[in-house]
C-alpha cells in the first residue's frame, strides 16, 4: 500500500469513532496527505528513505508542530499557533513520518486521566465510560482504537506509562535528556520527557531511534548515542538478565487482578531465562508527596508566561483594565480549578520562610529516591512493578478527589524523580473488570535498551498463549473486527 493510501485509511477510521473517542485536538488531514504524497514519490524515484518513512504518527498536543494549533489542553493557549516545530516534531518530518495531528491531554499535561482538558475528556476505547489515563490519554487512545499507528507523549511522572497500562498498548519514557525538550510545552522542567508511544514494542524502538539523540538547543539533552533500542527489540533475549521485583511497589492498595497478572509476567520471565529477586526501595515511599512538592513549585515558575500579554488569551482588555488586572482575568478564565491548585502550591512552596521547608526537603527525598535506584541497579539490570496501582477507572469517579488522582502515579513517578529509562508494557487483563494491566521495566539511565528487551521478551511470550496481541481481544464497540487481518 502507498503512504496515501494508508494516511487516508487511518483518517476515515478517526473520522468514524472521534465522535466517540475524541482522542484528537486537531486533525491535520491536508497536511497529512501532502506528506504522505511526497513520501510515495520520493519512494517511487528510489531514494533510499528510513524504515517510517510514510507511516502516520499522532503528536500530543504540549509538543509545537509550526502551523498547527498548540493549545497544552487550556484555554489560556487557545488558538495559538506556532512557528517553529520542536526538535521531537522536525526530526519525525525529516525521518518521513506524516503528522496526522495533535492529541488531547491533561491541561498543561496536569493529570492522570484527560479529564482535565479544556476541551473535554477522551474515552478509553476498551470501555467508552473509562479514563484512558493521564496526561497523555489521547495519545493512547488513539493507538487503542486503530486511529493511528504511532504516537508521541510526554511523561513528568508518569504521563507515557500510565494511560499505556490502562489501554493495553506500549509506552516508553526514555533516560532524562535522552529525547529533546526543546519545543514541548514545559510543566516541570527536571521532570518532562518526551517519549514514544505503539502498539508493539518494536515499532516504539524504531520511533525512539527517530525522536532520540542529542539536541543542542536543549540544555538538559545528554551527550550521549541513543542506546540500540532496535536491535534490543528484534533480540527480546532475557537469558541471565537480572530481574528485580520492588518490594514496595505492590500489596495494600493495589487491585488484585493488577497483582495477579504482574506475577504471572513476571513468571514468564522467569521461563525465559532471567534472574528474578526481589528488591527494596525504601525511599520509594516518600517519592508520591516528593513529586507533589517539586512539580508544583516548577509548574509555578514555568506558567507565569501565560500572562495574557505576550500570546495566547487576553481577557479584560476593553480599556477599563490595568495590566495586572488584564493579567489575572487572564488567568482565572484561561486556567482550569486543577492548574490553578498547582499554581497556588508550587507558589506556596516556594515562598519565602517556606522554600526550605518544602521545596528543599522534597528534593533531597529526590536525591534519596536516586540512591535506592542506584543501590538496587547495583544488583540486578532492571527493576519491575505494576505500572498502575489499578485497571482504568469510570470517568467522573476521582475528578472531585484529587489526593486519590495522584496516588494513580504511585509506581511511575519514581523514575522521573531519578531520572532513568522506564516503560510499560501490556501484561494481560484483569480477571475482575476484563481491562488491560501494564508491567513497568525501570532501567539504569542511559540503559533504555533493556527495556526493550524485557518487553520484546515479554510480548512474544504472552501472545503466543493469547492467540494473538491484546488489543485483538478488545470489545468491538469502538475496535471492530475487520476482516483479513487490516486491522
Amino acid at each position: 500500500m502507498s503512504s496515501v493510501e494508508v494516511t487516508q485509511a487511518h483518517l476515515d477510521r478517526m473520522a468514524a469513532v472521534e465522535p466517540a473517542v475524541h482522542a484528537f485536538l486537531h486533525v491535520d488531514g491536508e497536511r497529512a496527505l501532502a506528506a504522505a504524497a511526497k513520501v510515495d514519490q520520493a519512494r517511487a524515484a528510489g531514494e533510499t528513505l528510513g524504515p517510517l518513512a510514510g507511516v502516520p504518527v499522532a503528536l500530543k498536543d504540549v509538543l509545537t508542530y509550526a502551523g498547527a494549533p498548540t493549545t497544552a489542553g487550556s484555554r489560556v493557549l487557545e488558538g495559538w499557533v506556532p512557528p517553529y516545530d520542536a526538535t521531537v516534531t522536525r526530526r519525525m518530518l525529516d525521518a518521513g513520518l506524516v503528522i496526522l495531528g495533535k492529541t488531547n491531554l491533561d491541561e498543561f499535561a496536569m493529570g492522570s486521566s484527560t479529564e482535565n482538558s479544556a476541551y473535554g475528556p477522551t474515552h478509553n476505547p476498551w470501555d467508552l465510560d473509562r479514563i484512558p489515563g493521564g496526561s497523555g490519554g489521547g495519545s493512547a487512545a488513539a493507538l487503542a482504537a486503530f486511529e493511528a499507528p504511532l504516537s508521541i507523549g510526554t511523561d513528568t511522572g508518569g504521563s507515557i506509562r500510565q494511560p499505556a497500562s490502562v489501554t493495553g498498548t506500549v509506552g516508553v519514557k526514555p533516560t532524562y535528556g535522552g529525547t529533546s525538550r526543546y519545543g514541548l510545552v514545559a510543566l516541570a522542567s527536571s521532570l518532562d520527557q518526551p517519549g514514544p508511544c505503539a502498539r508493539t514494542v518494536l515499532d516504539a524502538a524504531l520511533l525512539h531511534a527517530v525522536i532520540g539523540g542529542h539536541d543542542p538547543l536543549d540544555s538538559t539533552s545528554a551527550n550521549a548515542p541513543v542506546p540500540d533500542v532496535v536491535s534490543a527489540a528484534r533480540s527480546g533475549d532475557v537469558r541471565g538478565l537480572k530481574i528485580g521485583v520492588v518490594r514496595e511497589l505492590g500489596g495494600e492498595g493495589y487491585q488484585p487482578g493488577v497483582e495477579q497478572r504482574f506475577r504471572e509476567a513476571v513468571d514468564v520471565l522467569a521461563g525465559l531465562g532471567a534472574e528474578i529477586v526481589e528488591v527494596s526501595c525504601p525511599n520509594f515511599a516518600y517519592a508520591l508527596p516528593a513529586y507533589y512538592l517539586i512539580l508544583p513549585s516548577e509548574a509555578s515558575s514555568n506558567l507565569a508566561k501565560f500572562d495574557g500579554m505576550r500570546f495566547g488569551l487576553r481577557t479584560g482588555d476593553d480599556g477599563s483594565h490595568d495590566a495586572e488586572e488584564v493579567m489575572g482575568l487572564t488567568r482565572e478564565a484561561g486556567f482550569g480549578a486543577e492548574v490553578k491548585r498547582r499554581i497556588i502550591l508550587g507558589t506556596y512552596a516556594l515562598s519565602s520562610g517556606y522554600y526550605d521547608a518544602y521545596y528543599g526537603q522534597a528534593q533531597k527525598v529526590r536525591t534519596l529516591v536516586t540512591r535506592d535506584f542506584e543501590s538496587a541497579f547495583a544488583q540486578v539490570d532492571v527493576l519491575v512493578s505494576p505500572s498502575t496501582p489499578g485497571t482504568a477507572f469510570r470517568i467522573g469517579e476521582k475528578v472531585d478527589d484529587p489526593l486519590a488522582m495522584y496516588l494513580n502515579d504511585l509506581c511511575t513517578i519514581p523514575s522521573n524523580l531519578a531520572g532513568n529509562a522506564s516503560a510499560s508494557f501490556p501484561v494481560g487483563l484483569a480477571p475482575e473488570d476484563g481491562l488491560p494491566v501494564g508491567l513497568q521495566v525501570m532501567a539504569p539511565p542511559l540503559a533504555d535498551d533493556r527495556l526493550y528487551r524485557v518487553g520484546a521478551a515479554l510480548e512474544r511470550a504472552l501472545e503466543e498463549r493469547w492467540g494473538g496481541p491484546l488489543l485483538a481481544q478488545a470489545p468491538e464497540l469502538v475496535v471492530p473486527a475487520v476482516a483479513g487481518g487490516t486491522k
